[in-house]
C-alpha cells in the first residue's frame, strides 16, 4: 500500500491573510512547482482523490491527466468561518486570543476547530486506502491531521512535528498494522 499526500502549490493570496476554505487560485509559479512535484511521483498511481478547491483541483488535473479525479469536501482545508480572507492582525484580539490558546478545540466564529478538521480528514483517509497506489491532493491542515493520526501525535504538536511547504509530497506505506511516512524531497 502506498499513499502519496500532495500539498497544493503556492496560493495567490497576500502574506498575512487568513484563508482555509476560500477558493483561491494559484500563483504564476504553478507550472514550475507542479513539474517539481510530478518528478517525485511514480507513474503507477491509479487512484486520485482531491479537495474540490481550485488550488488542489488544478494540481490534480495537471499531474494526473489520464486519471479520473475524485473530489471530496472532506479534503478541504479548515473552515475559518468569518475570519476567511481577513488579515490575521485585523482579527479581534479576544477572539484571536481564545483560539490561539486552544486552536485544537476552539472553533473560529462560524467555522470549525482542528478536532473537526481532524475527524473528517481521518474518516475519509481510512475510506480511501487501496492496495494500489493512491494520491491525495489536499491542504496542509489535512495532511497534518493524517500524519498526526498515523503517528499518534497530539494535534497541538502537529505544526512543529510536521513542517509542510507548498508542493510537498509525503509517502505513506503500511506494513502489517504499522504506518510509516517519508517526506519526499
Amino acid at each position: 500500500m502506498e499513499i502519496y499526500l500532495i500539498r497544493h502549490t503556492t496560493p495567490d493570496v497576500p502574506k498575512g491573510v487568513c484563508y482555509g476554505q476560500s477558493d483561491l487560485d494559484v500563483t504564476d509559479t504553478f507550472h514550475q512547482e507542479a513539474s517539481r512535484i510530478k518528478a517525485l511521483l511514480p507513474a503507477s498511481i491509479q487512484h486520485v482523490h482531491c479537495s474540490p478547491l481550485q488550488r488542489c483541483r488544478k494540481l490534480a488535473e495537471l499531474l494526473f491527466p489520464q486519471t479520473a479525479v475524485q473530489f471530496h469536501d472532506g479534503l478541504k482545508e479548515m473552515n475559518f468561518g468569518s475570519w476567511e480572507l481577513k488579515k490575521w492582525d485585523e482579527i479581534a484580539g479576544t477572539e484571536m486570543q481564545q483560539w490561539m490558546e486552544d486552536f485544537v478545540n476552539v472553533s473560529t466564529p462560524h467555522g470549525e476547530n482542528y478536532v473537526q478538521l481532524y475527524e473528517r480528514s481521518v474518516k475519509l483517509f481510512d475510506q480511501l486506502i487501496q492496495p494500489a497506489p493512491v494520491a491525495i491532493v489536499t491542504h496542509g491542515g489535512v495532511i497534518r491531521s493524517i500524519l498526526s493520526y498515523i503517528t499518534n501525535t497530539p494535534l497541538k504538536d502537529s505544526f512543529p512535528a510536521f513542517p509542510l511547504q507548498y508542493g510537498c509530497v509525503v509517502k505513506i506505506t503500511k506494513e502489517d498494522t504499522q504506518y510509516k511516512y517519508k517526506m519526499i524531497p
